[in-house]
């Protein structure tokens, strides 16, 4: 019989990364944390699911999950996985909250939490990793997880199902290449704003001799520091290796023409988030005014609504999907979908605890299933905090290698769970000089 769900549980952890500055960002300096949730069942099979935050507030997310989790108590996953888009919309159009969203913001945020959680239990189950189990569904599976909800004007659930088997040929050899080579990564774990000059340099040496041919780096407000830097970056890895900047949504419009056209010389292959996440029509006439330089997206794009308007209006050419700022794998799904019928390159957000972990599947699937191409495509990967995961990423030779364990990756050892939940566990004791 199906495992019945008798118990969501929910914890606040958090890692004190914001003391050696990792994460530093031109507006963030925070905490790397996660609402962590697992699922339990009547059969003793648990699954995990998680969404990121940066520190003060994660205790808004997790409230925001127990307001949820009636939605899945109590319910087989049979009955889930038979009626995947019915079991999404009974958490975005529950009719009491939905009045603190819809599908945006902290809310949302849990419930992709709580999805995801529903995801990994699904995999285990079948025995695969998520990439995996995503891969082996059928288009009309795949197609059927879907809401179509509001954006059908840009994506139909024909179109969708066409994709999904113009695809089906070459799939097999594709998944042969991911477990024989991996997925090219990126690595932004060189150019936090927070690092002193010396210490991006080491770094960045360090990270040539361990493979990495594409690395990302901070810009802020300040022009004048953001060449500094840049040169720095440009003269340390050359001029045959990819270099994006990322301004973590610190500039307006017109500052962000202005910074990235003094910008242009140190040949920046992409521009992430040079404005608010929100404004589309900003983001479309940043791209037309510093083409061929290329406007990147998603780390906080809210749903696929957004990324639908940003599709309609040419306003980027990379797609940053983020695992679990949306509502978990199901809105996921369209988003991936979306990019392919515009031709818009996924390249996911990772920057963040667990989000390697997750995003490795994301991006592995997309190539097998909906992508089919590796032109243009890196994933995301920072080097921290990796050690918490039972079964961690693995990154050799600038690839994410394709995990093979059951589920999304997303489980944290217990022993770190105890550690860093907040406010009472040893390191939090510890850094409040509290025995």
């Amino acid at each position: 019989m199906s495992p019945k769900i008798t118990e969501v549980q929910v914890r606040d952890i958090r890692f004190p990364t914001s003391l050696d500055m990792d994460g530093s960002d031109s507006l963030n300096l925070g905490d790397y944390s996660a609402t962590y949730v697992t699922v339990h069942t009547d059969t003793g099979l648990t699954g995990n699911g998680l969404t990121f935050t940066n520190g003060r507030g994660n205790e808004i997310v997790v409230a925001a999950v127990h307001a949820l989790k009636h939605h899945v108590i109590g319910r087989r996953l049979a009955e889930i996985t038979g009626n995947l888009s019915g079991f999404f919309r009974d958490l975005t159009v529950d009719n009491q909250l939905r009045w603190l969203g819809p599908e945006k913001g902290i809310l949302h945020m849990a419930t992709g939490a709580l999805i995801n959680g529903v995801w990994d239990l699904w995999a285990k189950r079948e025995g695969k990793p998520m990439w995996k189990h995503l891969a082996d569904m059928s288009p009309e599976q795949i197609v059927n997880a879907i809401d179509f909800t509001y954006i059908t004007d840009a994506l139909t659930p024909d179109e969708a199902l066409a994709i999904l088997k113009s695809r089906e040929d070459g799939k097999e050899e594709r998944e042969a290449e991911m477990l024989r080579d991996g997925f090219p990564a990126y690595t932004t774990s060189t150019g936090w704003l927070g690092y002193s000059d010396d210490k991006v340099r080491r770094l960045c040496r360090q990270a040539m001799s361990d493979g990495w041919t594409a690395f990302k780096m901070k810009v802020g407000r300040n022009l004048e520091d953001n060449i500094r830097r840049a040169a720095l970056m440009r003269e340390e890895i050359g001029s045959n290796r990819l270099l994006m900047m990322d301004a973590n949504q610190c500039w307006d419009v017109g500052e962000a023409i202005d910074q990235m056209k003094a910008l242009a010389v140190f040949d920046p292959w992409w521009i992430e988030e040079p404005t608010s996440p929100d404004d589309v029509l900003g983001h479309a006439a940043i791209q037309r005014a510093i083409t061929p330089i290329r406007v990147a997206t998603g780390e906080v794009v809210q749903n696929r609504v957004i990324f639908k308007q940003m599709l309609q209006a040419n306003a980027i050419r990379f797609l940053q999907v983020d695992s679990c700022r949306m509502g978990g794998v199901n809105e996921v799904l369209p988003v991936l979908l979306m990019a392919a019928k515009f031709g818009v390159p996924v390249c996911p957000h990772a920057g963040g605890v667990g989000l390697c972990e997750y995003v490795q599947h994301i991006s592995i699937f997309d190539y097998i299933a909906i992508g089919a191409s590796l032109e243009d495509r890196v994933c995301e990967y920072v080097d921290h905090l990796h050690e918490h995961f039972v079964d961690p990423c693995i990154v050799k030779n600038a690839r994410y290698i394709a995990p093979t364990r059951p589920g999304y990756s997303i489980t944290i050892k217990p022993e770190s769970l105890d550690a860093y939940e907040f406010p009472g566990g040893r390191v939090w004791r510890k850094l409040q000089g509290v025995a």
